[in-house]
């Protein structure tokens, strides 16, 4: 089980079990909508997590897609994708431990900004992969 939450504390969560991956995408998306170089992800299945408080706010970044954050501090929470209906993503920076959950995978390289590195320790894929 993992908690996590905002960096004001309005929004909290709760995730059950292991997630089934964790990775870094350098996607344009991810970086828009945090601000970040690179946005850090675990994917977990929807039935295992669940809002613990308060109610976050909702962006559509593209068709499909929907990004939640906190409407007070901004901090980016999660992403769920209707390819993937089973599944969401939290960003691994929002966790109270997210060292306990570091990336194996990074996707998206294709759209890497060019000064931000790679890490020799994940496998990296191009574009995305369900890997």
């Amino acid at each position: 089980m993992a908690d996590g939450g905002c960096l004001c504390g309005a929004v909290r969560y709760r995730f059950s079990g292991t997630p089934s991956s964790s990775a870094t995408c350098h996607c344009r998306s991810c970086r828009r909508a945090s601000g970040a170089p690179v946005v850090a992800w675990v994917t977990v299945p929807r039935s295992e997590f669940s809002l613990l408080s308060g109610i976050p706010a909702v962006y559509q970044s593209s068709p499909g897609v929907a990004r939640q954050f906190c409407s007070h501090c901004g901090t980016a929470l999660t992403y769920a994708s209707e390819r993937r209906p089973d599944t969401i993503d939290i960003t691994t920076a929002s966790l109270e431990y997210p060292d306990d959950y570091p990336p194996t995978t990074e996707v998206w390289l294709e759209h890497r900004l060019t000064w931000q590195p790679t890490s020799p320790d994940t496998k990296w894929f191009e574009a995305f992969s369900s890997d």
